[in-house]
């Protein structure tokens, strides 16, 4: 049985981005996952249970267990299904690839492709002030460029049914081999890469317990703004 823990995605969209749940918390839920910190200081990828700070200029800090965050989705991984994908593909033949890996696209899973990758283009977003609207502050994202690069994506692919819990599709962030440098992932064309699938079929959903979240109407299509954010 595979299982896998979330926050609400929703919440960081509409700029709630405090929540005070620690590291050493999520990390009883799983060994891998992604997700941000604390008025959104950096991307969060986890890994074989370490997790991993990636800051806005692109370069990466161990995250210590004491660190917040407002939002995470991790679980156990384990590979149900290993796939490989030889020579170079467009970024859009690649997302459609690995679509094609996923038996239903009405479940759950978590992914991990690591090997070599001809491009990868990520973005981080520089720390900022609760409240204020996350489709605003992409416009301050900070893009990175990699080329001929060893690394790992590590990530989800959530239903279009459960988009408030996660980004619905693929949503997927890289960090190097040597763990230097990541970042969310906006574009990537492979070279030599295996992929790694686990169908989850099984979620526990943590709520938040602050003053914001239980005061906020929620009744806003946030579809849109997401678009923009994850484009």
């Amino acid at each position: 049985m595979c299982d896998g823990s979330t926050q609400l995605l929703g919440t960081i969209v509409e700029g709630i981005y405090e929540e005070d749940i620690p590291l050493s918390d999520v990390l009883l839920h799983g060994d891998f996952g992604i997700g941000t910190f604390d008025d959104l200081d950096g991307e969060m990828v986890i890994l074989d249970g370490c997790c991993y700070q990636i800051l806005a200029d692109g370069k990466v800090e161990r995250a210590g267990k004491e660190v917040k965050t407002p939002f995470a989705a991790v679980t156990y991984f384990a590979a149900e299904t290993t796939h490989t994908i030889s020579g170079r593909l467009s970024h859009a033949m690649f997302m459609k690839r690995l679509s094609r890996f996923l038996p239903s696209p009405n479940m759950l899973y978590a992914i991990k492709v690591a090997g070599k990758f001809h491009h990868v283009q990520t973005r981080s977003i520089p720390k900022q002030s609760n409240h204020y609207p996350l489709v605003e502050i992409a416009a301050q994202q900070v893009t990175s460029e990699f080329n001929d690069i060893n690394g790992v994506l590590a990530g989800f692919y959530t239903p279009d049914f459960m988009a408030s819990l996660n980004v619905s599709g693929l949503h997927l962030h890289f960090l190097t081999e040597d763990k230097e440098y990541g970042g969310h992932m906006l574009h990537c064309i492979p070279e030599e890469v295996s992929v790694e699938v686990q169908l989850i079929h099984k979620l526990e959903l943590s709520l938040p317990m602050t003053k914001d979240y239980m005061e906020w109407d929620f009744h806003r299509d946030i579809g849109e703004d997401l678009e923009k954010v994850e484009k």
